[in-house]
């Protein structure tokens, strides 16, 4: 006997990767989106009608993922214990990012796979999507918040085991590309469908393209660590491994994560990638366990933090400012921020945070979009584009 899937009907503004439907009544059987149906109004005595409570209606938009997110609500990834890592996926849900990968910090193998053995069951369980290991093999001199103690160059064997010790649930791997055993590394992502993801790096224009040129030839998708942050400033003479990723952004080789905060990049610097590349570059948080919580002192791995007026930054024996040490916006922040600079372009702002992601994961037929067949991921959001209600694959999530 055949199982009776739940039908459910909502009727929204929707806006998908392509352009904004206006009043539609979406459709979902099970955890499917099965219709979108505009609804047109009715022509009146004094002219065309608006459909009943349609400026009041909310705004729909896919379920934003995130790549690249170390905790919220003071859970913490890179150290926190189950229920804390719990906490923070599901503080991230319940502000729309649908689709998450926690991120680690630099470790040493005890830690990291510890740490990964902590995460492995939220995957299982679909709560998180993967785990993404930010280091260590990175350049310590652009380390930015990791811990210059826990760095090392890459070592493929230390790779495995911590694979093998997530379950196979390692998703994403950001590494210089000037770190030893590079290609190494990069066989093992094409291997166990990792991404390749170049960042934290001091490595120069010749060296980016010939790590990205590998990774084509290997099989392996390619992705920058928080674009401009951690890596040299693109100079006319030397356009370093920023310029050699966006240049193979535009080639269609590589995909381009951005903070866009307006605290780890100026605005101009998001639109002036976003705008040029629409299909290659995606949000991130970035987020560390301080994210929706009170200005105050933190940990993220290691090291201490402190946050004033929402921006985390590495604490200093002196009092003065640090590094960035993380975000604290949320993904619905970051669409809010974008869509309020460009609000002819709503649809850009989807793509931003929740389209170009899903094609980074190869997940473009079923994620980041709002059309019959994809999974109904979706973000609801007053006027003041603030989500008021979050479905993951056709549930509601309690908030």
């Amino acid at each position: 006997m055949s199982q009776t899937l739940e039908v459910q009907t909502i009727e929204a503004r929707v806006i998908n990767a392509h352009e904004d439907l206006g009043h539609c009544r979406v459709s979902i059987e099970g955890d499917t989106i099965t219709a979108v149906e505009p609804i047109t109004s009715t022509a009146g005595a004094d002219g065309a009608s608006s459909p009943s409570g349609a400026e009041t209606l909310p705004i729909m938009v896919p379920g934003f993922i995130d790549l690249h997110n170390h905790g919220g609500n003071k859970g913490a990834f890179p150290t926190g214990s189950e229920e804390d890592c719990r906490r923070a996926a599901l503080f991230h849900r319940n502000h729309g990012s649908t689709t998450l990968y926690a991120s680690t910090v630099s470790g040493n193998a005890e830690e990291l796979t510890r740490q990964v053995r902590i995460l492995a069951p939220l995957v299982d369980e679909g709560l998180i999507a993967g785990i993404h290991l930010e280091g260590p093999f990175v350049n310590p001199c652009k380390c930015g918040a990791q811990n210059p103690d826990r760095i090392t160059s890459g070592d493929p064997q230390l790779f495995r085991e911590i694979i093998k010790a997530s379950g196979n649930t390692v998703r994403s791997m950001t590494f210089a590309p000037e770190t030893a055993h590079v290609q190494e590394i990069i066989d093992i992502c094409a291997e166990e469908n990792v991404l390749v993801s170049l960042g934290h790096t001091d490595g120069d224009y010749e060296t980016t393209l010939a790590a990205i040129e590998y990774a084509a030839k290997a099989g392996a998708t390619v992705t920058a660590t928080h674009l401009f942050n951690a890596m040299p400033p693109i100079h006319h003479r030397a356009p370093g491994a920023a310029g050699a990723l966006i240049v193979q952004a535009a080639e269609g080789n590589c995909y381009l994560e951005l903070i866009g905060d307006n605290v780890h990049l100026h605005p101009g610097t998001v639109d002036m990638v976003a705008r040029a590349l629409p299909n290659a570059v995606f949000a991130v948080t970035d987020a560390m366990e301080a994210a929706g919580i009170e200005d105050g002192k933190y940990i993220l791995g290691a090291l201490d933090v402190v946050v004033k007026d929402g921006v985390a930054r590495l604490a200093t024996k002196d009092g003065s400012e640090g590094a960035l040490a993380g975000g604290t916006s949320t993904l619905a922040d970051q669409f809010r921020i974008y869509a309020q600079r460009h609000p002819e372009d709503l649809p850009a702002a989807v793509r931003f945070t929740s389209t170009n992601a899903a094609r980074v994961i190869q997940k473009s037929d079923t994620l980041g979009d709002i059309a019959p067949g994809y999974r109904a991921d979706l973000v609801l959001m007053d006027r003041d584009l603030k989500p008021s209600r979050i479905f993951v694959a056709g549930q509601e999530q309690a908030r």
